[in-house]
């Protein structure tokens, strides 16, 4: 099984679990840095952004940015120490970098441009529907690294997969999807190109994440049928939810008043498209049958299509400032 506490002897051979060694191979070939794409170009752009666009641009740095640390200690307190596999151990162990490489990148993007760092850094804090989001995501964090939980037991699984559907599937592939898309958005007008090739590179890896968990999490619930009720399954539904009306809430924050072809309305329904995709991947129906209202990130968000993408090298990134779309996405 791939849960439990694992011991010498399970790192002595390669265990079932082949899919985690792919996802830690395709890690690899995404390797990239933030560096590599320079921001110059886009220094206008932010200088000639209005108010409400600074706004929403610093709140979402304000978030992702301490987030980013966040899921690493759900991984190196939550996750990793009751996963045997020595797979996905390695995984793991390359998911760490790759967070850490994203809060690097958000450092690049505060040295790049005029922005009042602690002005920024405030904004989490001090806005209540984001800091719901981070009090809500450490409640579960919080039980699993500063309890002591029996992984034997059937309620200590339940409660791994509770973490692991907060991180993964609620904070990654929602929380962190939906701020994608809002940064993409502003490319989609011509404006922050680059930082729109960097939000790219991120997405690929919390792509790469979102898969993982959620394998991670089906290959737990088939392994332990005994730890799935009716109840449980409900709860893991219900948090689902919870994380939609959180963002929900975040998002009236990020836009009060809304920009050309951006409010609130217009990025919450694609919170519960999204949603709807991140439920059916778990197995339930879908709970808000809502259309994709941001249809150009489809292809980027796609965690399917991104399998087959991820089978390329490096060579698919957009590393030219006057390229129109990534040679990946064509």
């Amino acid at each position: 099984m791939i849960i439990g506490k694992a011991s010498p002897d399970d790192y002595q051979k390669n265990s079932d679990y082949e899919w985690a060694h792919d996802l830690y191979d395709q890690g690899i070939r995404n390797t990239w840095f933030p560096h590599e794409i320079p921001l110059k170009e886009d220094l206008n752009d932010f200088e000639n952004m209005n108010e409400e666009e600074k706004h929403a641009l610093m709140l979402i740095l304000s978030f992702m940015n301490p987030m980013e640390f966040v899921v690493n200690k759900s991984i190196c307190l939550g996750i990793y120490p009751y996963i045997k596999s020595p797979e996905a151990h390695k995984y793991l162990s390359r998911q760490l970098f790759e967070e850490a490489n994203h809060s690097e990148t958000f450092e690049y993007i505060l040295e790049s441009f005029p922005i009042d760092r602690d002005a920024m850094y405030a904004l989490h804090p001090d806005t209540a529907s984001s800091r719901a989001k981070e009090e809500w995501i450490s409640t579960y964090i919080n039980r699993m690294t500063d309890e002591k939980l029996d992984i034997e037991s059937d309620e200590g699984k339940r409660e791994l997969v509770r973490n692991l559907v907060a991180t993964n599937i609620v904070m990654e592939g929602i929380f962190f999807f939906t701020n994608f898309m809002v940064i993409l958005a502003f490319r989609q007008r011509n404006k922050m190109r680059n930082f729109g090739s960097l939000t790219n590179w991120v997405l690929r890896d919390e792509s790469l994440h979102l898969k993982f968990g959620m394998q991670l999490i089906l290959t737990i619930l088939e392994e332990n049928e005994s730890m799935v009720t009716d109840e449980f399954a409900e709860e893991i539904r219900d948090m689902i939810k919870d994380g939609v009306e959180l963002e929900s809430n975040f998002n009236k924050d990020l836009f009060p008043n809304g920009v050309l072809g951006m409010n609130a309305d217009y990025i919450n329904q694609y919170v519960q498209y999204i949603a709807d995709r991140r439920l059916e991947e778990l197995g339930f129906e879908a709970e808000y049958n809502v259309q994709n209202p941001a249809k150009w990130m489809a292809t980027s968000t796609d965690v399917l299509e991104l399998v087959n993408f991820f089978e390329q090298q490096n060579t698919n990134y957009e590393v030219n400032a006057n390229a129109t779309v990534e040679k990946a996405t064509a």
